[in-house]
């Protein structure tokens, strides 16, 4: 989305376009930046002020038809695809798991090859994103889907459910292949490339563990003072938007249950027209047509829930995990910003006079605006993928609604000649 993402080698170190002032009471929060931007400006409003579209397309299909022209164009040119697919289930003597190949095609000169495939399981998945949030604190690393609750599946090795997390496992992916940052990580390398991850998992471990750790709790005892006023508008927005997305997926949950409930009485319904007919045969024919017809709408409705619950309902829970991750890095750049300005007022409150400010001030300001370049860099990024992500669901649903009452319409009346022509009795 947006401009696509960029080679490493393009890119300006943060450091180079971001300043001390970045870091000062004066920043002032950015409009794009927190809010969603309207598609359009048109004439017509609502009376909550949202814009409307008063154009209509030619059928409902072409909602999505349309939306794909805006998104597709993208100038950009990639050079990292990813791909997880092929689950595979793995009886041991001690577990069984689900196993998912992860192709990859490249022609970035950090890769040997230009196409690898290997086999993940959730847990490597897992690593890696702990390997992302250690090296790259700065950065907001995109969620991973729950690893045992997906709600509305009991059997985690039942097909529902190992489409369900292959369809996010692949999101995940094609969310750090996007990332000009996060897609050239060693640890990612590894994942995509490595046939034995086990080896590496246990290389290296302890050092690694160690970094991870001095960026993550080194700076636990300090304090801040008060978010720069840019910062505590992104919380802000943060909390209220995991709110309002905790809200809608509670209500859709409910609407999918009711929808299933409906469904078991209408598959209860339609038999006993069959069955009425089969007593009276002057009027089987358009008993038979009303018991067809049931049996349509059953099949529509079941459709629309298994599209409510295997389209939109993770995209809701995908969004609620993704701003606690930006949550936590959002305090992490807090707490980096707390030991700052503690180390400025310890060398304030020495006596001796010193030429300049000590190294390790002048260090630990850098990685407050090393936070504050990619923390809004990576806002921004995850804004655009939110309007389009949201776009399209919004769209995919009133589509599929659409073409729900459609298919009911149409199976109602297709019995009506029945109904009509029924023949005269004596």
């Amino acid at each position: 989305p947006g401009s696509g993402p960029k080679s490493l080698r393009e890119m300006p170190h943060p450091l180079a376009t971001s300043s001390s002032e970045e870091m000062g009471p004066a920043l002032t929060p950015s409009p794009d930046l927190l809010l969603p931007r309207s598609i359009a400006d048109k004439d017509l409003s609502l009376p909550n002020g949202t814009p409307v579209d008063t154009s209509s397309p030619a059928s409902s299909s072409s909602l999505l038809n349309r939306l794909q022209l805006d998104d597709d164009l993208d100038g950009e040119t990639r050079d990292l695809f990813v791909t997880v697919d092929d689950p595979k289930k793995h009886v041991c003597t001690m577990e069984t798991y689900i196993t998912y190949r992860v192709t990859t095609k490249t022609t970035r000169a950090e890769f040997d090859l230009p196409e690898y495939s290997v086999r993940r399981r959730y847990q490597d998945f897992d690593w890696l994103r702990n390997k992302l949030e250690e090296s790259q604190p700065t950065h907001l690393i995109p969620p991973l889907p729950e690893k045992f609750v997906v709600k509305g599946v009991v059997d985690r090795f039942s097909e529902e459910f190992v489409e369900t997390r292959r369809k996010a496992l692949d999101k995940f992916l094609k969310r750090i292949t996007d990332h000009p940052v996060l897609s050239f990580n060693e640890h990612f390398n590894v994942f995509l490339t490595a046939k034995d991850l086990n080896a590496y998992k246990k290389q290296g471990m302890a050092l690694l563990s160690k970094m991870g750790e001095s960026v993550k709790y080194v700076t636990g005892g300090y304090k801040l003072r008060s978010r720069p006023l840019e910062f505590a508008a992104i919380g802000e927005y943060l909390d209220t938007f995991s709110l309002k997305l905790g809200t809608i997926d509670r209500i859709a949950q409910r609407i999918i249950k009711e929808q299933l409930e409906y469904l078991v009485e209408l598959r209860e319904y339609g038999p006993v027209y069959s069955t009425w007919g089969g007593l009276e045969v002057e009027l089987s024919e358009p008993l038979e047509g009303v018991s067809a017809c049931i049996g349509n709408c059953c099949t529509a409705l079941e459709e629309l829930s298994e599209d409510m619950t295997e389209d939109f309902l993770p995209v809701l829970r995908e969004y609620i995990l993704y701003s606690e991750s930006m949550k936590n890095v959002l305090k992490k750049r807090d707490q980096v910003q707390a030991e700052y300005e503690a180390k400025l007022e310890a060398v304030a409150l020495k006596k001796e006079d010193r030429p300049k400010v000590p190294t390790d001030v002048e260090k630990c300001q850098d990685r407050v605006e090393c936070f504050n370049a990619d923390l809004k860099a990576d806002m921004e990024r995850w804004q655009n993928n939110k309007r389009q992500d949201f776009r399209q669901l919004l769209m995919g649903m009133a589509d599929k609604n659409i073409q729900y009452y459609e298919k009911c319409l149409t199976a109602w009346e297709s019995i009506i000649p029945l109904l009509q022509d029924k023949p005269e009795t004596k």
